[in-house]
């Protein structure tokens, strides 16, 4: 037994395990092929719907029946990343040039999705057919066993454009990731052609047929002098921009509008309605007084979202600030990853176009290899026709004279009349000599009657010289490389005049995005919280109306200014700052909003221990106490950060934050630490160290077995003198002072 146990490091066998999985991953399921620029899930789609039938021309088939194929026959990877495949490649705001014509509810532009595989139908493009399918039956790719090899599926499908540049590509696999944008269909047949003609060409010269991308939604790319780099390397990024068209009021009364003609690619879906509320709160936090209303027109004839401007309003500084600070500029990450021979590599322009036409060629060989051996045997048949039609008397002779179509076939063949009556020897001697082929055999026992008429056998050898003009013509293609060209050329010269369209994005050079702010009018406000995280500022007049109750209804009022932040520490040592004018201002009585979605900090990770303004923070001495004890008195102005989030301070990996409170060092003072125990430790703040921001601090107080410190007050600073504790007052005069790091005192009741 012992000697079938094979010993192996686990390391090495976990490394090789994964690796195997991630090339997996690469090669089998996230990156798209650059022969077909399409990945797996994608041709086995395509596939599987011209298997069904689901032509053009022929009525649409459920999409789950489509997605069933796709699973049983060629894909067992799940339904619903099947039917997400299929619904990408319907969409044409997402594809370039959509692959699949569905029927239902495929989503929107706005992020809807698309309805149950079991209420959608689908069908095959003409464009698919024509160009991504067509010829599949001509040995112009090799197939490949299914998953369970009970099918044969192909290994790339014989797409005749470069599917890769067309319809782009997104895919994140194992440590790489692909995201190649689309591009316009005449634009990239145009370049296909000018590399045919001159394959020395550079990206460069390919650029001056293909500017740049072309994305569904339009917008404007505005960084046209990077895109040779781009280009070129394989990887970069491109500037996005919406248009934005001024509408003035033609009626009196009717407002000027800003209308948002086309939208950044990078926008659709969530991203719409995430632009909305930029926009609104834009105009609730004050950073336009432009803007009156916004609504969203948008329907299936195109994306019109709709601003209402007050009378005056600077059109290029409003323009400036949408593009600044919402989503309507944006950049698209380009890395042109692909498959090549089955490999992942990043391409070049030139190498995309390249790879695609190679295979293009490699395809069309096969096609017309195949086409002149069907057209080799169908010569060999007519030849035999047209001879057997000038001895027709001599073959109904052996035929009649034959007992069975083995001996009519040896004879026909090879000559041998064996037992075969003839009419005379002359026939005989004449039937010897006959050396017609399998082939021509068969098909002259086919033969029927009728065509022996004269105008059949006429139309007989009118077939047969048709049939030498394509052996010509296909020998011609194959043996003379311009002659191949030029029936590659013919057929993408039909394609761009079929389903070529216009470009939709603009190419251009734009300005840098310059937007200075308006200073903001400098005055006192009030950030609130309650006990559930909901915030929300209010002016100085709201509060001076609300004082009495304003401490009783919210955990936290905090007075700072309008240009201040607010700083959230957290019991994990963090401290998350918030731009008071990013908070948004309210009633009263309003709800307020989620801290968890002004700023970094998570509820669901952390807790919040105490909200300062920043100015208060910076100006301060600040008390850190800590679970386990620890204490340090640090400078303010430490935390000073542009960041969102910075640690406030050291703490060991089992420790946490309990309090953070401003103190007077200058002045006497006493601190009180409080444990979960009920011990009560009363000393001098002078005993406590001013450290730095990497320091964890001193030793408060000695805690017992399992104890930790729960709460901690400093007298003179908070203006406390006692708590109550266990329904009674704590007076913190009668508290015996002592010194740190002892254990305190027992409060028993």
């Amino acid at each position: 037994m012992s000697e079938q146990i094979i010993r192996a490091e686990f390391s090495d066998v976990m490394q090789k395990s994964y690796i195997d999985y991630a090339m997996s991953v690469i090669c089998s399921r996230a990156l798209p092929d650059v022969r077909d620029g399409l990945k797996p899930v994608q041709r086995r789609v395509l596939y599987a719907m011209d298997e069904l039938g689901l032509r053009y021309d022929r009525p649409h088939r459920k999409s789950a029946r489509i997605v069933g194929d796709t699973m049983g026959k060629y894909h067992p990877h799940g339904d619903s990343s099947i039917y997400d495949a299929l619904v990408v490649m319907s969409q044409d705001f997402k594809k370039g040039l959509p692959l699949v014509d569905g029927h239902g509810n495929f989503g929107s532009i706005e992020g809807d999705g698309a309805a149950a595989m079991r209420y959608t139908e689908a069908r095959l493009q003409k464009i698919t057919q024509e160009a991504y399918l067509a010829d599949l039956d001509k040995n112009v790719v090799d197939f490949v066993p299914n998953f369970d090899e009970t099918e044969r599926e192909p290994e790339v499908l014989p797409v005749k454009i470069p599917n890769l540049l067309v319809n782009g590509a997104d895919g994140i696999a194992v440590g790489m990731t692909t995201n190649i944008p689309p591009h316009n269909l005449g634009e990239v047949i145009d370049a296909v052609k000018a590399y045919m003609r001159k394959e020395s060409i550079t990206n460069e010269e390919l650029m001056e047929y293909i500017p740049g991308p072309d994305f569904p939604t339009g917008g404007l790319v505005v960084n046209q002098k990077e895109l040779l780099d781009i280009y070129s390397s394989g990887s970069g990024k491109l500037k996005l921009r919406g248009k934005v068209v001024f509408e003035p009021g033609k009626k009196r009364g009717e407002k000027d509008k800003l209308v948002i003609t086309e939208i950044p690619y990078t926008m659709i879906g969530n991203n719409i309605s995430k632009f909305l509320s930029d926009v609104v709160s834009l105009i609730e936090t004050k950073k336009t007084t432009d803007i009156l209303d916004i609504s969203n027109e948008s329907s299936k004839e195109g994306i019109r979202i709709v601003l209402e401007l007050r009378k005056g309003t600077d059109i290029e500084r409003l323009k400036n600030l949408l593009y600044k600070k919402t989503k309507l500029e944006d950049t698209f990450g380009v890395n042109m990853l692909a498959i090549v021979n089955g490999r992942p590599e990043t391409l070049s322009l030139k190498d995309i176009i390249a790879y695609h036409t190679k295979f293009h060629y490699e395809v069309t060989r096969r096609k017309y290899e195949t086409l002149l051996k069907k057209l080799y045997e169908q010569k060999e048949i007519k030849e035999g026709l047209i001879q057997a039609c000038d001895i027709i008397d001599l073959i109904i002779e052996i035929i009649r004279g034959s007992e069975s179509q083995k001996e009519v076939k040896a004879c026909l063949t090879k000559g041998e009349t064996g037992k075969i009556r003839f009419r005379s020897s002359d026939s005989m001697i004449e039937a010897s000599r006959l050396h017609f082929t399998e082939k021509q055999a068969s098909a002259i026992l086919d033969l029927r009657l009728h065509r022996l008429i004269g105008l059949e056998i006429l139309a007989l050898k009118e077939e047969y010289e048709e049939i030498m003009e394509k052996i010509r013509e296909y020998e011609d293609i194959l043996e003379n490389p311009s002659s191949m060209k030029k029936v590659i050329r013919k057929e993408l010269d039909a394609f761009k005049k079929e389903f070529g369209r216009e470009r939709r994005t603009v190419i251009e050079n734009g300005k840098e995005v310059v937007y200075i702010e308006a200073p903001v009018k400098e005055e006192q406000i009030y950030f609130i919280m309650d006990r559930f995280g909901y915030s929300k500022t209010f002016d100085k007049a709201t509060y001076e109306r609300n004082k009495a109750n304003v401490y009783q209804d919210y955990k936290y009022v905090v007075p700072c200014m309008n240009t201040d932040k607010i700083c959230i520490f957290t019991n994990q040592g963090f401290m998350h700052q918030i731009k008071a004018l990013d908070i948004p201002a309210g009633k009263y009585r309003d709800k307020g909003t989620p801290i968890d979605n002004l700023g970094n900090y998570d509820s669901g990770k952390e807790a919040i221990i105490e909200v300062m303004a920043a100015e208060t923070v910076h100006s301060s001495k600040l008390l850190f106490v800590t679970a386990n004890g620890m204490l340090k008195v640090m400078d303010g102005q430490e935390l000073k950060a542009m960041k969102r989030t910075v640690a406030s301070t050291k703490l060991a990996s089992d420790d946490e934050l309990v309090r953070i409170i401003p103190v007077d060092t200058s002045q006497e003072d006493k601190i009180i630490l409080q444990t979960k125990s009920g011990m009560f430790l009363k000393f001098l703040l002078e005993e406590v160290p001013c450290k730095k921001k990497g320091a964890v601090g001193v030793k408060g107080i000695k805690l017992g077995k399992n104890d930790v410190v729960s709460n901690a007050y400093v007298m003179e600073a908070q203006q406390i003198t006692g708590i109550m504790y266990k329904e009674k007052k704590l007076e913190f005069n009668k508290l015996k002072l002592a010194k740190r790091d002892t254990k305190g005192s027992k409060i028993r009741r």
